[in-house]
């Protein structure tokens, strides 16, 4: 940190080019900062979105340049150690549900560029931040400096020697300012990611985060992107759709906000990227085969089975009668990553609660998926994913009504 400091200086000295801070705009986009440092129907940028955490809520803060309860004080240097060490002004230690972390990798020049933009580009909002909810002792914030001795790595992303620019420009992305990890790795005993880079066999290899199950973003062939091609990678960041699945929960907040506005050079860049990374994670079952040929489960007739009359009453009329539905206009069940994931938590907290619409250039979804927890009771939402994680060569584990239960009363009370 201190030879970052010698590079920029303590105060601007006068305010950026236009250009500097639209670059700087641009990263806050691929950073996704307006989906956590903004409260629903809040002030974009002014703080007050619960965070969840098992020790208790806490609050993000408000990061416009407010002088007194924003960032407006915080030099340069201020900015980049809570950017990438997170440290506040003040030297009280952030909670790594701010993802330093990933930040720490991020390069001198960006760093600069977004703090011209919060600095420049964004209105100060007066708003107050609040104060956690997590009890003494456990709210005490110095442990924080031992879990950043131990687990935090403050080198900046350097090109890896024998890869492509284009990789390179995806995994600075990725491990950057995306901050892909903080959902998509599992975490370890003392809350951290267990990699933060390829180097671990763990990393991107899909996790469980605020009821849902972030995908496995690996070359894993049933619950990964093992059958994806790069351009539909691609287009998945950009649109958050594609021929194998759809994006819902807090992924369709970061296609919203984040990824879709990246340009083609970059959503490509991560794209080649993650192509790239080997399998790890999933069941270990043999890779799904898709017969478009093989007969396909019947729906015509009442059937015996109570996931197949759930599946005709409410789902077949979307998801189709062989499960291929209409994609990318509707999700396929056919072999989704979701469907094939081991853990059902997302199939059921998006059966039970549905999924907001993703909006495309300011075009939202005609189509997103309704909620069904005032139709269907726990064992039917049990009984129609067991149907559909069986069926069309999915060959996915069932659903127990317990696990219905336990996410239903979980989501219960979730912000809409």
């Amino acid at each position: 940190m201190a030879l970052f400091a010698l590079a920029v200086s303590a105060a601007p000295a006068s305010a950026p080019d236009d250009a500097l801070i639209a670059r700087g705009a641009y990263l806050a986009k691929a950073g996704d900062c307006i989906a956590c440092h903004t409260a629903p129907r809040g002030i974009p940028f002014a703080g007050g979105l619960k965070m969840d955490t098992p020790m208790g809520a806490i609050y993000t803060t408000n990061i416009t340049p407010d002088p007194d309860t924003g960032i407006g004080r915080y030099t340069e240097v201020d900015f980049a150690r809570a950017l990438r060490e997170g440290i506040a002004k003040d030297g009280h230690n952030l909670y790594p549900a701010m993802p330093y972390p990933s930040y720490a990798k991020v390069k001198d020049d960006d760093a600069k560029a977004l703090y011209a933009y919060f600095m420049h580009g964004v209105d100060p909002v007066k708003q107050p931040n609040r104060a956690s909810e997590i009890p003494w002792p456990l709210n005490m914030r110095w442990p924080l400096k031992l879990w950043n001795a131990v687990f935090l790595d403050t080198k900046v992303y350097a090109d890896k020697p024998g890869k492509d620019a284009t990789w390179n420009r995806g995994a600075y992305l990725v491990q950057g300012l995306g901050h892909c990890g903080s959902c998509h790795t599992p975490r370890g005993v003392g809350f951290q990611e267990q990699a933060l880079d390829e180097s671990g066999p763990a990393y991107l290899s899909g996790a469980p985060i605020d009821n849902w199950f972030a995908s496995n973003l690996t070359s894993e062939p049933n619950a990964g992107l093992g059958r994806w091609s790069t351009a539909d990678i691609a287009l998945f960041v950009k649109t958050g759709a594609n021929q194998h699945a759809s994006a819902f929960g807090s992924m369709t907040d970061v296609i919203n906000h984040s990824t879709q506005w990246l340009e083609t050079d970059d959503a490509n860049a991560i794209a080649h990227y993650l192509k790239s990374l080997p399998a790890a994670g999933g069941s270990g079952m043999p890779p799904y085969h898709d017969d478009p040929h093989g007969v396909p489960t019947s729906l015509a007739i009442p059937a015996n089975d109570s996931g197949a009359k759930v599946y005709a009453t409410y789902c077949m009329h979307c998801h189709g009668s062989n499960g291929r539905a209409f994609a990318p206009l509707l999700a396929p069940l056919v072999g989704n990553p979701a469907v094939l994931e081991p853990n059902p938590t997302s199939m059921i907290n998006v059966t039970l609660n549905g999924t907001q619409a993703l909006v495309i250039n300011g075009l939202p979804d005609a189509y997103p998926m309704p909620k069904f927890s005032s139709v269907l009771t726990d064992q039917e939402v049990a009984d129609v994913l067991t149907f559909v994680r069986s069926h069309w060569n999915n060959a996915s584990t069932a659903v127990s009504a317990s696990e219905v239960v336990k996410l239903r009363e979980a989501t219960a009370h979730a912000p809409k």
